[in-house]
């Protein structure tokens, strides 16, 4: 199926699990896929239209990521905030200033960055799709777990504002909150939990998917929980 023909789709963090994923569905519905990450290594395994390594927490490089997008795709019509990452930590009074800038770097300044960048090229063709990438630990955060948690609720306001600004455009702006992902990494890390209540990365992209249909410009500003059952 090919509703995507002739779109662009930016995913970040596209050398992660999540990140992959996503790449993989926009290919089989049709978009030409742009993948953005740090990691170039990894990126010479994703299944995308094309590829940029980028450092997500650095504005010039961002800048630079995008102006080049810009150039050789001639537009972007969806944005995929998928970078971003997880750390447990200690109390909020033991927390150190690099706790605390280290998350905010990795979840929320690369999101923003994306968006300020994309927003530009977006709004000159007023049309696009932003999906931010959140998680449950917003509606239900966790001890020992304050910067994450902190992080990714502005990935969520970020959203909020930006459905806001864009709710006279073409543009909307939607965010997806994750259950624990079904990733090698978190089998590792909890290898007695139930595996089979976690949420695949497959189910995650389709949620990306829905939120970045052309159709689907009635949802803008939704916060959308993607538990699974975890």
């Amino acid at each position: 199926m090919s509703i995507f023909t002739d779109r662009v789709a930016v995913v970040t963090g596209a050398a992660g699990v999540l990140g992959q994923a996503t790449v993989r569905r926009f290919e089989e519905f049709g978009a030409t896929t742009v993948a953005v990450d740090c990691d170039v290594k990894r990126l010479e395994d994703v299944p995308s239209s094309a590829a940029h390594a980028c450092d997500l927490t650095n504005e010039s490089s961002v800048n630079k990521t995008f102006n080049a997008i810009h150039q050789q795709q001639g537009h972007i019509d969806i944005l995929a905030n998928v970078a971003g990452g997880f750390a447990m930590g200690p109390r909020v009074e033991e927390a150190t200033l690099g706790d605390w800038i280290d998350m905010f770097q990795i979840n929320a300044v690369t999101a923003w960055l994306a968006c300020k960048y994309a927003l530009p090229i977006m709004r000159e063709a007023d049309f696009g799709r932003i999906i931010n990438v959140g998680a449950r630990a917003v509606r239900k955060p966790g001890a020992r777990m304050a910067p994450y948690c902190v992080s990714k609720a502005a990935v969520v306001t970020l959203t909020e504002v930006l459905a806001l600004e864009c709710a006279e455009t073409g543009i909307t702006a939607n965010c997806i909150l994750p259950g624990t992902i079904d990733t090698p990494r978190n089998r590792s890390d909890m290898p007695n939990a139930d595996h089979s209540k976690w949420v695949p990365p497959e189910d995650l992209a389709a949620a990306i998917i829905h939120l970045a249909n052309p159709s689907s410009k009635s949802i803008n500003g939704a916060i959308v929980p993607v538990y699974g059952r975890s």
